[in-house]
């Protein structure tokens, strides 16, 4: 195909190719270079009457305002959230899991955690034990008792286990009911058990039914900065009197406590993990039982890696698009950014560049047959030149030459003029040719 042909077919044989070229790209840079992250996510808590489902409750009515769906699991506790998410494929995609299970507790193992980052502890947990009677004062004093800790996966039980072996008490000395919340209460009342033992926020409903139930006592432990030293997940705290209600508790009453995490998949969108964040900025602002209000979420006691998107939004909230749009909209607005804007400008300035380049050459094989044309001209104005029949004739060949390629080339209105003028030309380089043969 000639220069001349795609030129006067530019829009359909250059821009159009182009434009098809640009949407194929930019479709597949949109689909496997930057995908849009699904608007779906699945979020790991604990039994029904716990602190934990109660703020996945308020997470799913923040992500829905963000346009996200948030489908809610119920667990036995912390150990099978953690496994859920670095299952394969992965059964969740954020998770509440209580302090012990991370890098500060020696059962945590570095090569489960890989997979798994922090996006902030959202809360304070505490060891809460009850009992019917007389408060406990010691965790030794549980030998032989039936005590209600939860079921297996829940982090009740796996942290009572760990404080047992410590105070070097066998949890087989100790037997051990799946009952938690509310329906440990109700045993405990029934005296189907002897105590409680718990892994909960302030807030959850089972510790308020257990701290307001007539005949059940809260332990005041001894020793608890000693536990709290061998542990680097624990802290020593005191829970003031009233702090929770009145008479909730009834004393001034030494506590142990645990930070809670919110826990996300490594491999999860980006653009999740920071709407993730900003959902618990929302729903954990408020003042607890041991923090004011605006010190939670925070990574003070992170005990996962922590996810770089977590500490950005953190610090400085979201941004940009995200921070105003819907979530579906912002993320087809950054792709249209980042992705189509380059492409089409690249696009617009190749539509000016290619048809200019071949204009360029038609242009360039006319100032060629001009400069031929030259040659001639020289030629004939030559007074060493002997003009001849033969020379003559080569000159009048070389003539038909330049009007055949004249004649071959169909050119676009807005260059013929210069060809009809290269003909002229032609025709008055002939002329001279003429006046020779006739001297």
């Amino acid at each position: 195909m000639t220069s001349a042909s795609l030129y006067r077919h530019r829009w359909i044989l250059i821009r159009l190719p182009l434009a098809l070229v640009a949407v194929a790209l930019g479709v597949m840079a949109w689909w496997w270079l930057y995908p849009m992250p699904p608007a779906r996510l699945t979020i790991s808590t604990g039994q029904a009457d716990g602190a934990y489902q109660r703020h996945a409750a308020r997470y799913a009515e923040a992500f829905s305002r963000r346009g996200i769906e948030l489908t809610v699991l119920e667990s036995p506790g912390s150990a099978d959230n953690l496994k859920r998410l670095q299952s394969s494929p992965p059964l969740a995609d954020l998770a509440f899991v209580q302090g012990g299970f991370g890098w500060s507790s020696s059962s945590g193992d570095p090569k489960d955690m890989a997979a798994v980052q922090t996006l902030a502890s959202v809360d304070i947990e505490v060891l809460w034990l009850f009992s019917r009677d007389a408060p406990l004062t010691s965790l030794m004093q549980l030998t032989g008792l039936r005590v209600a800790a939860g079921p297996e996966g829940s982090g009740h039980r796996a942290m009572l286990r760990r404080l047992l072996e410590q105070v070097r008490v066998s949890p087989e000395t100790v037997s051990l009911s799946d009952l938690s919340g509310l329906a440990a209460r109700d045993a405990l009342q029934k005296q189907t058990v002897d105590a409680v033992f718990m892994v909960a926020a302030p807030s959850a409903p089972g510790v308020a039914a257990l701290l307001t139930a007539p005949g059940v006592q809260l332990a005041t432990l001894q020793r608890t900065v000693a536990i709290a030293e061998r542990n680097n997940y624990l802290e020593n705290r005191l829970l003031p009197q009233d702090a929770l209600g009145t008479h909730q508790p009834p004393t001034d009453t030494p506590a142990l406590t645990t930070p809670t995490h919110l826990l996300v998949r490594q491999d999860l969108d980006p653009a999740l993990k920071r709407m993730a964040t900003a959902v618990a900025l929302e729903v954990h602002r408020e003042a607890g039982a041991f923090h004011r209000a605006g010190e939670y979420p925070a990574l003070r006691f992170s005990d996962f890696p922590t996810a770089p998107e977590a500490r950005m939004v953190l610090a400085r909230g979201l941004s940009g698009l995200e921070a105003v749009l819907p979530f579906w909209w912002a993320q087809v607005l950054q792709r249209l950014l980042v992705i189509g804007l380059p492409l089409a400008l690249v696009t617009a300035l190749l539509f000016r560049l290619v048809p200019a380049w071949v204009r360029w050459r038609l242009e360039s094989r006319v100032s060629r047959w001009y400069g031929e044309l030259k040659f001639i001209e020289n030629d004939l104005a030559s007074s060493t030149l002997n003009v001849g029949g033969i020379e003559l004739s080569r000159i009048n060949a070389r003539l038909r030459h330049i009007e055949d390629a004249i004649a071959s080339v169909k050119l676009p209105p807005e260059l013929a003029q210069r060809w009809y003028i290269l003909r002229q030309h032609v025709d008055f380089v002939r002329g001279h040719i003429r006046g020779y043969r006739g001297r």
